[in-house]
């Protein structure tokens, strides 16, 4: 599936934010997001031949897909170079919680760490590829700020789930999709630095 793939305007994508924010700060205080570790520690084989581990999840209790999306968002930071600064910002990362959780449709999100070319990505589950869409362009305007310059793109894939990612996919996944095949689980031990 082809998107657009540019940037909500900047008045739309910030009004766009300050919704979520504020629908993020009642998630909290209802109690309905939950950081469950699943998940974490799972590395996950890409179509490009790259991979990364899951650091973080991050689900809305009681939300549902009704009309299923996955989505993927790859980018790559601005001057995070070597094990301590990434270290930092997989730390420093759950501060941007709000600037998704609190858009409309969201479900649950894998944070993955840089990839072996720094490459991040996030693997969401909406429901509703149109949500799904509004919402990768609106962050596009935040993730610019701290991201090098054409590094900033999505996939959205309708009527799948975010845990359909780790299973087969087909062969002919997209560029920054899972392969096929999945993930693989890393084996017991220390998780990367």
């Amino acid at each position: 599936m082809t998107d657009e793939q540019s940037p909500l305007p900047r008045p739309e994508a910030a009004r766009a934010l300050l919704r979520c924010m504020l629908a993020s700060v009642r998630l909290l205080l209802r109690r309905r997001l939950r950081l469950p570790g699943r998940w974490v520690g799972t590395r996950v084989w890409f179509a490009d031949g790259t991979s990364a581990w899951i650091y973080r999840e991050t689900v809305v209790r009681g939300a549902v897909a009704e009309s299923p999306c996955a989505l993927v968002v790859r980018f790559r930071l601005r001057g995070v170079r070597g094990p301590t600064a990434h270290r930092v910002f997989r730390a420093e990362s759950l501060l941007n919680t709000p600037l998704f959780v609190g858009f409309p449709g969201f479900v649950a999100k894998w944070w993955l760490a840089a990839d072996e070319h720094g490459v991040y990505r996030g693997l969401y589950e909406w429901d509703g590829a149109d949500r799904a869409r509004a919402y990768a362009r609106a962050l596009w305007r935040v993730l610019a700020l701290v991201s090098v310059p054409g590094s900033i793109d999505y996939t959205v894939l309708p009527g799948r789930h975010r845990d359909d990612l780790l299973g087969p996919v087909g062969a002919g996944a997209p560029d920054g999709v899972p392969s096929p095949g999945g993930a693989r689980l890393r084996a017991p031990g220390p998780r990367p630095p």
